[in-house]
């Protein structure tokens, strides 16, 4: 944490204004940097599920009804198999 402070103070005293932004906007979610740095978690499962939901929505605009809606996300976000296993090796 020493040295953000010092990073910082020195930030936000240099001439460059783009290096005082950015200064600025790492103190605003210092948070959210500093929660990462010391459980190294990020959100990345969830943003990438909420991608694989926003494709399905987008592949058909206006589904009958919420439950339509929510059968297409599982289906498309649980890995379904479309045809069941037919066959099996007995032997």
């Amino acid at each position: 944490m020493a040295f953000w402070k010092k990073w910082y103070f020195w930030a936000t005293h240099s001439r460059l204004e783009p290096i005082i932004r950015k200064a600025r906007m790492i103190r605003n979610h210092l948070s959210g940097v500093m929660a990462y740095f010391i459980h190294r978690i990020t959100n990345a499962i969830a943003e990438g599920m909420n991608s694989k939901i926003l494709a399905v929505q987008k592949m058909a605009y206006g589904y009958r009804n919420k439950g339509h809606f929510k059968t297409a996300i599982y289906f498309h976000c649980g890995n379904l198999q479309l045809y069941h296993e037919t066959h099996t090796n007995v032997g």
